[in-house]
């Protein structure tokens, strides 16, 4: 029978989210709770601390502090040690950095190396949720909850933005979590489809559709009247079939997919089920199936490079593809260096079967890990407080994100930040000739824990259809957070052999399905294949840890 599902794991672009969980009444108070961490005894590592620091004070430490840092090396704005950014938290918060730096195409396997080796800066840099879950039992990485209540930024902003179920959701077996998440006051939907908004105007057709069938009906009339080219390719195939554009189209189909799988867990209400077994999952693959079978989407989209994708969209041999605020940027200016006639829209991600759906969490973004070893630090509390100012506080956010007011943003009247004229970023002042990441250091998602801010702060740069964007998904239900099921390390070890084996399956048919490669009739074949690669065991597992942690918690 068909059940109502609830996501687990939908976290677009973010990493696979973690089995585990423990009540927000746990070991950190983030909720005020009395069974919060024993205080810990900073006698001989407070060096450089702020005796009073509080919600809205600025770090300064009160005497020269160099903190230990992990550094992703971005090819967009490579490190410069002469940046404004490094300059200004110098002069003003007394704090400069010993950089250890790997690039971004390595950056996942040198973290694992470096922590797995003892050999951790004091912080780690650009970690999502869940990524910080296999340096956990090796005890290199310290317990973020431990610690957070000597940080009140981060304190307040989880009990203003009401964020303790978002935290439970990174809570290991021990009901401790070991990542400091960057925030977000609201979620932020940022993925959709660009389409040719010169050809949908001339057909009449709308850029809010009300339905994905609505909008397959659209794609229909692009095809009866541009019969030479493809209504629709995509993009995001580097590691499965169009993983992002099935992450954020499929939470309105009940379901999870793509970047937003996940563990392959969904919550019913009563038990955890896998998702890729489901018939909202099979709903999913069939839509697209349908599209690929009456021409509507190139078939090649499935497996494509994103350049390959780009091209075609950029040539009009293709009329849409999966987008965000910034990648429907590049598509413009490669239409305008090919000559292409006509513009590109983003539109309102219409609603399924499953209703009109964002996906299930989404709050909690990249953060950042601690070693172990800087308890020991002299410098321990100071570099607290920094992290706090920094990641956590709305100076220090707007600080990484905007800059020096004055010097590379002003305000106007309103309050409405203004980027210098001569200074570019995220397509503002687009041709002006420094740029705010690449010259200055900021912006920067090391320390500025992508995206995560207020509403006002995380929409500040975006540009207005963008904010039109936001505000037309808005109206749409951000679905509920599953209940915790912590695992314990063995099994945690029981899963990974599962969990790895059972996606690859699920990622192969499905793109066999939506090829039309192999025959939907065929799907309880592939469910029964599932179930021969352990995925029963894997499910009980889960459901066992839910239930035991539901029954330890009331």
């Amino acid at each position: 029978m068909r059940r109502s599902v609830l996501l687990a794991g939908a976290v677009l672009a973010a990493g696979a989210l973690v089995l585990s969980g423990c009540d927000s009444g746990g070991d950190t108070g983030a909720d005020g709770d009395d069974t919060a961490a024993a205080e810990f005894d900073f006698t001989g590592k407070d060096v450089g601390a702020m005796e009073d620091y509080g919600v809205g004070d600025t770090f300064t430490a009160t005497e020269p502090v160099e903190f230990g840092l992990f550094y992703r090396d971005h090819p967009n704005y490579p490190y410069n040690k002469d940046w404004l950014f490094l300059s200004e938290l110098e002069k003003n918060q007394n704090v400069t950095f010993d950089i250890t730096s790997a690039p971004l195409n390595e950056w996942d396997q040198r973290k694992s190396l470096v922590i797995g080796a003892g050999d951790a800066p004091d912080i780690v840099s650009v970690t999502y949720p869940g990524q910080e879950v296999p340096f956990v039992a090796g005890g290199a990485i310290l317990a973020a909850s431990d610690f957070v209540q000597y940080m009140p930024n981060y304190m307040d902003k989880v009990e203003k933005w009401n964020l303790e179920a978002d935290l439970d959701q990174l809570r290991q077996e021990d009901g401790k979590y070991y990542l400091f998440p960057g925030f977000r006051e609201e979620q932020r939907p940022e993925y959709t489809f660009a389409v040719r908004s010169d050809i949908w105007e001339e057909l009449g057709l709308s850029l809010e559709p009300a339905t994905f069938d609505d909008f397959a009906d659209d794609l229909r009339k692009v095809k009866e009247a541009y019969p030479d080219v493809y209504p629709m390719t995509d993009r995001w195939s580097a590691n499965g079939p169009i993983e992002g554009t099935l992450g954020f189209v499929s939470p309105n189909f009940g379901t999870a997919a793509g970047w937003g799988f996940g563990q392959g867990l969904t919550w019913t209400g009563d038990e955890f089920v896998y998702t890729g077994a489901t018939d909202e999952y099979k709903d999913l693959v069939e839509f697209y199936a349908g599209l690929v079978a009456d021409g509507l989407l190139d078939p090649e989209a499935i497996t494509q490079d994103d350049d390959q994708a780009k091209q075609k969209v950029a040539s009009g041999q293709a009329l849409s593809v999966g987008t965000n605020n910034q990648e429907i940027v590049g598509y413009r200016q490669t239409l305008k260096d090919l000559g292409t006639a006509g513009d590109l829209a983003m539109i309102r991600v219409p609603a399924g079967p499953g209703g009109d759906n964002l996906a299930a969490g989404g709050r909690l973004v990249s953060g950042f890990m601690l070693s172990s070893k800087v308890q020991e630090s002299e410098h321990f509390k100071a570099l607290l407080q920094f992290l706090d100012w920094l990641y956590y506080s709305d100076e220090g956010l707007e600080f990484a994100k905007w800059g020096v007011e004055g010097e590379t943003y002003t305000k106007d009247a309103d309050g409405k930040r203004v980027l210098d004229p001569g200074i570019t970023a995220m397509g503002i002042n687009a041709g002006a000739p420094k740029n705010l990441q690449t010259d200055y250091g900021f912006s920067n998602g090391v320390w500025m824990l992508v995206h995560g801010s207020s509403v006002d702060l995380d929409r500040s740069m975006l540009p207005e259809e963008a904010v039109d964007f936001v505000e037309s998904m808005s109206t749409k239900k951000v679905l509920d957070l599953p209940p915790p099921a912590p695992l314990d390390e063995v099994e945690r070890e029981q899963v990974s052999l599962y969990q790895s084996a059972l996606k690859d399956h699920v990622w192969q048919n499905t793109a066999a399905f939506i090829l039309g490669q192999r025959s939907l009739d065929e799907w309880d074949a592939y469910v029964s294949e599932l179930e021969g690669m352990n995925m029963t065991q894997y499910i009980d597992i889960v459901n066992e840890a839910q239930q035991r942690y539901a029954e330890a918690n009331g």
